[in-house]
């Protein structure tokens, strides 16, 4: 058996049809793939990341099977109201009076800082991040499109009538199981699911995000937003469409119900749709409300890579809910390292057994037989709604086989790394992974001259002063690695 691509059968979790099915591409050879994407009004938390990191795997796991994918993450700046509903104020118009901003520069703001979390966890640039304002003359003419037959007007602007589309709210939970979505009333609305198409803008008001309409000026829904963009840059039907849990209540199945009444059909708009869990702490989901909440930059602070979140989420199925804690994040930074480690010794045997030969371009590695089961049963792994838990495993049995050949298992361990994405292949990934934290009172410098002073007291067999430094240096935070080729760790908090 050779170096032949993955052949397994991509196996999905539908939300709209809750089973499994094989991925089955609407255009053949290709992956369009469609990402709920952040409201700007805020920093993301790490639980908002954690869909993205899902999506992320997801989009690489259709590039391992070898598709041309086309994923597009939305970016909205306007229409999302602060109850995720349909009442309530605008969560950009908010942001921007509270802090007495410009609304464009509160959204360039935000995206800039999502794109900054986006980086630091390795998340591939999507073929297309779509901003939500630069498709309001699309999301007039769509509404425009749809509105005899499936809408009508109240003072607020123009609302859908639900009962115009099939099986409305198919995707959601509440009538099996325990929903989420909350409905507000609104005086005038024929059924209490109808949401608004266009808000227009109360008498005596401005807001800085507006438009001329046929139904008044004022602004896009947010739920318009996504079937605009999705059926601009994917066309209908596309492949995937993907986003939080929360989203399958109540966002999800007003986009389905638009594209059911743009397309005069039943079509959802995408194949399968698919939503992971939430993160949540032991005080319960996390959230924005409280005003407080955790940012990827401050477990950069606290001196943990970004990366460690990253594997932290790939430990648990995307569709379970995972529980964050320090004591979880420090186990899954210190598997990271291991993972690290384990590459960088694979690489070493591979340069030890073979000294003369140079280096060897990685895609004239053949991978024979017994280095290929590893690659399989990571693709069953990956292939079964992407369990990335058991994927895990298979990589760290993969580099754990010493008799195995070590360019078999660095070239093998380099096409798992392509999907899981965790960069274990940096010249040198454990000191790169080494951040400072934020409340260090040493800097590096001054632990590499301590560990030279203390090597010298070592050798002449100063053992008081050498026990004198270490402890200084576990006081400073700082954990001496005797032996180790990294040398020394910062000892990180974990609360």
């Amino acid at each position: 058996m050779t170096d032949a691509p993955a052949s397994q059968p991509l196996m999905l979790f539908n939300s709209l049809t809750r089973q499994l099915e094989e991925f089955q591409p609407v255009h053949p050879g290709e992956a369009r793939v469609y990402s709920c994407g952040p409201t700007v009004y805020n920093y993301p938390h790490i639980g908002n990341m954690r869909a993205y990191v899902f999506a992320d795997t997801l989009g690489r796991t259709l590039s391992f099977k070898g598709y041309k994918l086309t994923h597009v993450i939305n970016i909205t700046d306007v229409g999302h109201l602060t109850d995720d509903a349909d009442a309530g104020e605008d969560k950009m118009e908010k942001m921007a009076t509270e802090k007495a901003q410009s609304i464009w520069d509160i959204a360039r703001h935000y995206t800039e800082a999502y794109w900054a979390d986006v980086k630091a966890l390795n998340i591939r640039q999507p073929a297309h991040w779509s901003i939500a304002t630069d498709y309001v003359p699309q999301m007039i003419e769509f509404a425009k499109a749809i509105a005899d037959k499936h809408c009508y007007e109240l003072e607020g602007g123009l609302y859908f009538d639900t009962s115009t589309v099939a099986d409305y709210g198919a995707l959601a939970r509440a009538k099996t199981d325990a929903g989420e979505g909350r409905i507000e009333e609104v005086e005038g609305k024929r059924h209490a699911a109808d949401f608004a198409i266009w808000r227009k803008t109360p008498a005596g008001e401005t807001r800085q995000m507006e438009w001329d309409s046929p139904w008044g000026r004022g602004a896009p829904g947010w739920h318009l937003e996504c079937s605009v963009m999705s059926e601009a840059l994917l066309g209908f039907p596309f492949d995937i469409h993907t986003g939080g849990i929360d989203h399958r209540e109540i966002h999800h199945p007003n986009e389905i119900a638009q594209n059911q009444a743009h397309s005069c059909s039943d079509a959802s708009g995408a194949r399968i749709w698919m939503h992971n869990n939430f993160l949540i702490e032991r005080s319960g989901k996390m959230s924005k409300s409280a005003g407080e909440f955790l940012r990827l930059q401050l477990l950069i602070d606290k001196g943990y890579h970004p990366l460690a979140y990253r594997l932290m989420c790939l430990q648990a199925h995307y569709r379970s809910e995972l529980e964050f804690s320090w004591e979880g994040l420090g186990a899954a930074f210190t598997r990271l390292k291991r993972l690290n480690l384990a590459v960088k010794n694979a690489q070493m045997r591979m340069h030890v057994q073979a000294p003369d030969e140079g280096p060897i371009p990685d895609e004239q590695v053949v991978i024979g037989p017994e280095v290929h089961q590893f690659l399989m049963r990571f693709d069953g792994a990956i292939s079964s709604d992407l369990n990335t838990a058991t994927a895990l495993v298979a990589l760290e049995e993969l580099l754990s086989a010493k008799k195995l050949d070590p360019r078999q298992v660095v070239r093998a361990a380099h096409k798992i790394d392509e999907v899981l994405g965790l960069e274990l292949f940096w010249g040198s990934a454990q000191r790169v992974l080494r951040i400072r934290p934020k409340t260090a009172t040493i800097t590096e410098a001054e632990i590499e001259a301590a560990l030279t002073l203390r090597k010298e007291a070592r050798a002449a067999k100063d053992f008081a002063t050498s026990d004198k430094l270490r402890d200084q240096l576990t006081a400073a935070g700082v954990e001496v690695m005797d032996g180790d080729p990294l040398g020394w760790d910062w000892r990180l908090d974990v609360n």
